[in-house]
Parts: structure tokens; sequence; C-alpha cells
């Protein structure tokens, strides 16, 4: 071998030291074109082949795929990969862009392998973890998108989008906790997104953070001021602090944005409907449902509003329950739709066919088990015998700041006519249903649960409770210090209440077990958290487990919680009203007598009742359908 041709191969093997492949490929090719014998030459031609091979194929190249891509033409950079990856087979990248590619065409399985290729050629590759993990929540493998997602993020912490999709996921699992953290990281490393600030104030509303929730909608509209949906989920903020011009003015700036925005008008409509302007919400409702004749919620909406039904729009219902690509959400509220539009003409079987279907899938979307609620009423009492009937004499000294009237019982008892009649009272402000006590609570439980050792509840978690609740109730645009709370579900935190609240006073309505199953079982509620609604046997035995801790309750402390019978409030109405002003230590106020009048805002199912003077025999409402409920009759008659 001559010192020259030494010479060219040992600036070929520096080129190649040095990542120029190409140039060291075209040195020892002229070599071999001389010298077809040179082994060093064939040995160092080999050698650069493998590393090309795993090489990225050139940046102009690749552009050139997503020029491709992006203009919509996939044939083309489909073949253009094809091509590159004869002379680039292990080169990640390219996979990569085909899964990307298969994914943009709907052809997720396929799309998957790519990804999966990708990862096996380079098991750190992020956004191939990334990519997967998109296609796989698409096919609904959630675990697996899970996976993938954690696995982008492990390689890349800095992720912005990878923790904003799994926080999503998390989100939908009702992981709260874990979606905010999630979604927290994605603002950090990506100050100016819009949507992460949006998604981590859906998360911090639905664990009861509406403060900070009202913060995050407010950075995604300061950074993208046309975003609509953060405008409509900020109008949503106002709207539950009972601001109705506030949240209205919200909902017009969402639709300004984007006037298709259903949600908006529906949410617009239901403002209106709280407020007692039948007309404007009536209107709302019928504008969602133009711009979506589908939309079962504005079907819903209007045939509440109306309280009547023709066989135009049982048709159309019909019809839409038909539909091909129906979300299940949609069927469910079709079901319910159809089952009251039937009810009111009185074709009996063919109204529970509507109903029971309705309930039926509810039930399997909500995947709720009585054996659940039964675990969870048995930790309440073990909790509640660990707890203190009363916080230590340094809190009772501690004056609060609002006096709560918590108003309690099963959902359907008369919650809402007993709320707006001591809300009627001069000295009363009432704020609704509020969740706040049910997350605070949520989180002991969870603490009581990974404790070792079973130890009551602190003081300081007490004082936490009480603080943050109070703070809830300084958030509405009230002069007045005694605040109503009338979450029927609160009678499952009513020793909480009792040591963190020392001043408030807790009012139990109590009503016919049968009329207030069946009532539940006519309704679609809103939320998760009325799983045991869905079916006969499951309300049976739910009642059952609310009778039992209610008379816990009543033991523990007696002489301390206020029993009302709807019935008797019914039919003996100022006797009850003045009793029950007592106990709440209020004056007499006739306003309490003519509760009707109440102007106040009014969200639950009862808003169109409670404007109605009281009436009388609407527990006997189920009497009608009795052959068709024997199961709930039967069951309920022990108690």
């Amino acid at each position: 071998m001559t010192i020259k041709i030494q010479r060219v191969l040992a600036r070929a093997k520096k080129l190649t030291k040095n990542g120029k492949i190409n140039e060291a490929q075209s040195l020892y090719k002229e070599t071999l074109i001389k010298h077809p014998q040179n082994e060093e030459a064939k040995r160092g031609l080999v050698s650069l082949q493998s590393i090309k091979a795993h090489q990225d194929p050139p940046r102009e190249q690749v552009q050139l795929i997503i020029n491709h891509f992006s203009n919509g033409e996939l044939n083309e950079a489909t073949l253009k990969i094809n091509d590159l990856s004869k002379e680039f087979p292990f080169a990640a990248l390219l996979y990569n862009i085909s899964g990307a590619i298969y994914k943009s065409s709907g052809q997720l399985n396929t799309a998957v392998e790519k990804f999966e290729h990708a990862l096996i050629l380079k098991p750190k590759y992020a956004e191939a973890h990334y990519n997967l993990g998109v296609t796989l929540n698409e096919l609904g493998q959630i675990d697996a998108a899970i996976k993938s997602y954690k696995n982008a993020i492990a390689i890349k912490n800095e992720y912005p989008d990878a923790h904003n999709n799994l926080g999503n996921i998390l989100l939908d699992l009702n992981q709260f906790e874990a979606a905010v953290e999630h979604f927290e990281w994605a603002v950090a490393f990506n100050p100016e997104f819009a949507h992460a600030y949006n998604n981590l104030g859906i998360a911090n509303k639905l664990r009861g953070q509406t403060q900070e929730a009202a913060i995050n909608f407010e950075k995604a509209l300061l950074i993208k001021p046309n975003y609509a949906e953060a405008a409509n989920y900020r109008g949503i903020l106002f709207q539950d602090n009972r601001d109705y011009d506030n949240a209205i003015q919200y909902y017009q700036k969402a639709l300004l944005i984007n006037p298709n925005l259903v949600d908006a008008y529906n949410n617009m409509g239901l403002a209106y409907q709280e407020i007692n302007l039948v007309e404007e919400a009536l209107e709302n409702f019928e504008k969602a449902l133009a711009i979506n004749p589908n939309s079962a919620n504005a079907l819903t909406n209007i045939l509440s509003l109306k309280g009547t039904s023709n066989s135009v729009e049982i048709s159309k219902m019909k019809s839409l329950l038909g539909t091909a690509n129906l979300s299940q959400s949609d069927k469910i509220a079709l079901n319910f739709a159809l089952a009251k539009a039937i009810e009111l003409i009185g074709n009996q079987d063919e109204f529970f066919e509507y109903l029971h279907e309705g309930n039926n899938l509810r039930k399997k979307e909500l995947s709720y088990t009585l054996e659940n609620s039964k675990k969870l009423f048995a930790k309440i009492r073990k909790i509640s015998d660990l707890t203190p009937n009363s916080i230590d004499k340094s809190l009772l000294n501690n004056n609060l700041a609002f006096r709560p009237i918590f108003i309690l019982g099963m959902p359907r008892s008369g919650t809402s006519l007993l709320e707006q009649i001591i809300s009627s009272h001069k000295e009363v402000f009432g704020a609704g249903e509020l969740n706040n006590l049910g997350f605070h609570f949520t989180k002991i439980l969870n603490e009581f649960n990974n404790s070792k050792g079973e130890n009551e509840i602190s003081q300081e978690a007490l004082v936490s409770i009480r603080e943050k609740y109070l703070d809830s109730l300084s958030n509405f645009n009230s002069s007045k210090n005694i605040i109503t709370d009338k979450a029927p579900s609160n009678f499952k935190y009513i020793g909480i209440i009792m040591s963190a609240f020392p001043n408030a006073k807790i009012v139990h309505i109590k009503r016919d077990p049968v009329a207030i199953c069946w009532s539940i079982y006519k309704r679609n509620w809103s939320g998760d958290g009325y799983g045991f609604s869905y079916n006969l046997a499951d309300l049976v035995g739910y009642y059952g487990l609310y009778s039992k801790l209610m008379n816990f309750w009543h033991k523990k402390f007696p002489g301390k919680i206020f029993d009302i019978s709807y019935e008797d409030l019914t039919t003996n109405q100022e006797e009850e009203t003045r009793s029950l002003l007592k106990y709440c230590e209020l004056g007499w106020d006739e306003n309490c007598l003519n509760f009707h009048k109440n102007k106040r805002a009014v969200k639950t199912a009862s808003s169109l009742q409670v404007r109605e003077k009281m009436y009388q025999g609407s527990s006997d409402a189920w009497r009608k359908h009795e052959t068709h409920i024997q199961q709930l009759i039967e069951g309920l008659k022990s108690y």
C-alpha cells in the first residue's frame, strides 16, 4: 500500500470520527475504484454503511417529507419515507414520522406499529413515546397511553404537551390531585400554554378550588384572548357563585369568539332559568339546538322548561336515538328525555322502557356498586368514632365569620324547598348546594386509609376544613353572615360539621322513602356522585345505609340535629316553619311563608317548583306507577 493510499484512508477515518460520513464514504469509494482489492477500504465502507443505516437522513430530506405531510400530500410523504428507509433502515425518526402520517389518516393500529418500531430502534425516544400515547388514547387503551406519556416524561421531563395530555387522562379518571400536578408542570415548562391553564382550571374547579380555577381561566384568556372555551368556563364559575351578570357576560364573550359554541348557549340558558327568566332561557336552549340538532342537553332543557311534549318532539328524539355516532352521554340524556316526554302523554309501558334503558346505561357508565357505598359508610362511622364530639375550647371561643345552616338529607327529599323558606328570611343568604365538605372529607378519608395507626382527626385538619369552607362562603356577594348550604350529601359529614362548626345548625329533612327514591330514579344526575340512583335495588340499599347512618348521628349527637318532615311541612306550613326558625335561632319573618316570592337564584332540579306556593300530594306521585316499581315499594317497607 502506497503512502498516498495510506494518507487517503487515514483522512477517511478522521472524517468518520468527526461524523462526516458522506465525505468519508466518497474517499473509500474512490480508493476502491482505483484499488478494488484494498481490504481496509472495503472494511471502512462496510462500517460506514452500518453507521449510516442507524443515522437519521439529511435534514433537507426530512424537511421535504414534513412539507409533504403539512400540505396533506400523504402519499408523497410515504413514498419518500419508503425510499429513504432503504438507505437508512434503522432511522427511528422515519418510523416516527410514518406513524404520525398513518395516525392523521385514521389508521391508528398501523400508526402504533410504526411508533413501536421507532422505539425498538431508539428506546429513549421521548417524541415517539408521546406520539404512541396520543394514539393509544384515541384507541381507548388508557392504561397503555398513561404508560407511554410517563415514559416520555421520564426521558424528557420538560415536556409540556406530555404533562398536559397525561393530566387530561387523569382528569377523566377523576384523579384530580394527580391531574393538577401535571398541568402545573405543563405551565411551568411553558408559561404561554393557554390550553394547559384552561385544563388546570377545570381540574381545580372539580376539586373544589374555585379561586385557583378562576385564576387559571383568567390566565388562559390573558394568553389567548380568543379562547372561547376558557371564557365559557369562567362564566360557569361566576354562575356557581350566583354572579349572574358576570356569568352571562362571559357566555356572551365566548359566543362572540365562537358563535357555534353550543355549551355556552346551554349554560346561558341555565343561568337565565336559575334567575327565573324563562323566555330568555328557552331562547338560548333553542339557539343551541339550532346549531346542533343532535344536542341531547338542549332538547332535555327545552322539554324541562316547557313541561309539555308532542308527537313531533318525541319522534325527533327517537330519530336522534337511532343516530349511528351518538355518544354514550347523549344516549343516556335522550332516553331520560324521552321517558319524561312519554310520561306526560301517559304511555306507561313505553315510559318505563326508556326510563329503565337510560338508568341501565348510566349505571354501566359509572360502574357503581352498592358494596363500595357500604365500605364508605363503614369508614365514615369508624372515623367519627375516632373524632372528638367537639373541638377544643380555643376553637369554640374563636367566633365564626359566618354561621352556616346545613340543610341535608337524601336527594329529592325537599332540601331546595327548605332552603327557599329559610333564605326568605331577611337575615339569611341561600348559597345552594356547596360541595366543599365532600372534597375535604375525601382528603381526610384518603389520609385515614394511608395511616398506619387509627388516630383521631387532628385539630389542625379540623381548623383547615373550617377555614377553607368559610373562605368559600366569602366568595358570595352577600352582607349576611347566616348562610344556608343545602347539599343533601352533607348527611355523610355530620361528624365533621359538629366538630369543625360548633355554631352551625343542622336541619335534616325526611320524606316518604318511596317518593324520594322514585323521584331520584327519574332523573339523570350531573356528575358521578349519585351512582346509586340508576338501579332500583341499589336505591333501596343506599336508602338503608342513609337511614342507619342518620340513626347513628342522632345517637352520637342527641338533640343537635333538627328533623323536619316534608309531608308535615306541606300540610302544616306555618307551625312547622315557626319550629324551624326557632331551632335556627332566627326571629319570625312573614317572608318565610311567602317563599315562592323569593327572587333568589335556584340551581337545582327543583328551581321551578320552589317558585310556586306550597302544595300537597307530591309525595304520592309514585302511586300511579305502582305496578312498575314493586321492587322499590317492597324494598322500602321497613323504612
